[in-house]
């Protein structure tokens, strides 16, 4: 039997979902813990594989890995700011080396997003924003992903939002990903608190009404709008989806980007809805799954 591999590496863990022909038979994650090295982080990994070959009890026939760093042609990774230890790493080299005898691919996190999201809504024009520990984008026109493999990714994240805004990590300031991230996000709830806010007291302050929890989200969802109205400007998506496992713990956020969207209408234009991603937080681990489905065929 055919196994299918989907690794979807993000800025604080890893997830791991195996499918066959008839379906998933593997989902496991791990990480949250200090990274010191890309090797180390590959050591850890490796550890992981084995673990699942072991689980399965027979080979892989292809990997499909999301990875929010930028890759160059070479196979290098050239800039992940979240993890830039990677920065220099011979990604090719490395997952070719963890799975000998598969084949073997990689895309960007929010691009596989988009393909997943878009096949689960059977839509074929439409946009994806992944909020996490970063902002994933993606986009799919007429079925395909844009601007397609062989131009780069969809960099949703670091459109600038507002000018003189706060320093992202890429360099530039006023990104929407320094202004909308789930760190980001906690960062502008503790200066209105007063105090250091964790994920769960945000969600618990947002869903009671506090105004400085609500303040925090709106401000993001607000800059997630004006980011999506401005490719809405551009390529007329017919709809638009929020998924990313920030946005996902946080009841209404689709919603509230909504509302935003329709403020921004220009007169005459149709506000582009907006609603959560099908698959939750999933949608990057799903697309991963989907990518090593292509690569086998090729």
């Amino acid at each position: 039997m055919d196994h299918y591999l989907g690794i979807d590496v993000g800025g604080t863990k890893v997830a791991f979902r195996v499918e066959t022909g008839t379906g998933p038979v593997d989902e496991t994650a791990f990480g949250g813990g200090p990274r010191h090295s890309a090797a180390a982080d590959l050591a850890q990994l490796a550890g992981h594989v084995a673990g699942l070959r072991t689980r399965l009890g027979s080979p892989l026939r292809a990997v499909g890995v999301a990875m929010p760093g930028t890759v160059g042609p070479d196979g290098r990774v050239t800039a992940w700011p979240s993890r830039p230890e990677w920065t220099g790493l011979a990604l090719d080299v490395s997952l070719r080396e963890l799975f000998p005898g598969s084949v073997v691919a990689w895309a960007d996190d929010g691009d596989l997003g988009a393909l997943a999201e878009a096949r689960a809504a059977g839509c074929d024009n439409l946009l994806y924003v992944g909020v996490g520990t970063g902002i994933g984008g993606g986009l799919v026109l007429h079925g395909e992903p844009c601007p397609g493999t062989a131009r780069g990714s969809f960099e949703l994240g670091h459109v600038v939002v507002e000018l003189d805004g706060p320093p992202c990590v890429c360099g530039r300031g006023g990104c929407l990903q320094a202004l909308a991230s789930g760190p980001a996000t906690l960062d502008r709830a503790a200066r209105l608190r007063g105090t250091a806010v964790t994920f769960d007291d945000l969600r618990q302050a947002w869903e009671d009404g506090r105004p400085w929890a609500v303040a925090a989200v709106r401000r993001t969802t607000r800059a997630v709008a004006a980011a999506v109205t401005g490719v809405q400007e551009l390529v007329h998506p017919d709809r638009v989806v929020i998924g990313g496992g920030f946005a996902a713990g946080l009841p209404g956020f689709a919603g509230c980007v909504s509302e935003h969207l329709a403020e921004f209408a220009r007169p005459g234009q149709r506000p582009l809805p907006a609603a959560p991603a099908a698959l939750g937080g999933l949608s990057s681990l799903r697309g991963a799954v989907s990518l090593a489905r292509l690569v086998a065929t090729r």
